[in-house]
């Protein structure tokens, strides 16, 4: 895989209680090893650019009763000030590295543009998308989703919470069976609550591969994109 996003989530970079309940929104010691592990994977030949969600500051459902449309765009917002964090990181490790965000947002970041961000990534530098898509009502999955098949990609990976999808809930059933490989269409089928269905059926319309694994690590990133090893590969069929 040589350009590949990879997706994020917000509270990946949070500091969290044992029950996942998020104390700080972010944890700086993670932060700066997760740019350390995507500076080697950058080292090693692989083009990346990043998706990071916002769940470590802003949840539409902490709106309340808030409009939906209002709500998802404090979110996008949300994404904006972690993209310029990562970018922070990065920079501070000694890889350049772009904030590009679907809305004008001069001087925070550049306006995105696919041709802007293949430039970038081909002149070495690691490209933040942030504030989704600029509209609401999509995740930032389908975010990751739409943007590796606007640049190119060979491959979109997803950091979750598990580190494989299984056959069952492995949090009910503890026999559950990780799987290493499985269709796209078969994760919609079943309704796996592997990532946003509407992320997976567009994956699976453009023909993207997807590598799903858990992010308990910052070097967990290192595992999937330089190993190839970590993880369930969503195939498009």
């Amino acid at each position: 895989m040589n350009r590949v996003v990879l997706k994020l989530s917000g509270e990946a970079l949070a500091v969290k209680d044992e029950k996942g309940k998020v104390l700080e929104i972010y944890d700086p010691t993670f932060v700066d090893r997760v740019a350390a592990s995507v500076k080697k994977c950058a080292e090693n030949g692989h083009q990346i650019a990043l998706v990071v969600g916002a769940g470590n500051i802003w949840r539409g459902r902490a709106g309340g009763d808030m409009d939906r449309t209002d709500a998802d765009r404090m979110g996008m917002l949300a994404t904006v000030m972690n993209a310029i964090c990562l970018k922070d990181a990065l920079v501070r490790a000694g890889i350049e590295a772009v904030v590009m965000t679907a809305v004008p947002m001069y001087p925070f970041a550049e306006v995105y543009s696919a041709q802007a961000a293949k430039a970038a990534l081909e002149q070495g530098k690691i490209v933040v998308f942030g504030s989704g898509l600029g509209i609401p009502f999509l995740s930032t999955d389908t975010t990751g989703a739409v943007r590796a098949a606007e640049i190119g990609a060979d491959a979109l990976l997803m950091a979750k919470s598990v580190d494989y999808i299984y056959d069952d809930d492995p949090r009910k059933n503890p026999d559950a069976k990780p799987i290493k490989e499985i269709k796209a269409s078969e994760v919609l089928a079943k309704n796996l609550q592997a990532l946003d269905s509407t992320a997976t059926a567009f994956c699976l319309s453009t023909g993207m591969t997807v590598r799903l694994f858990g992010l308990n690590s910052p070097e967990d990133i290192e595992s999937a994109l330089i190993d190839g090893k970590y993880g369930t590969v969503i195939i498009a069929e």
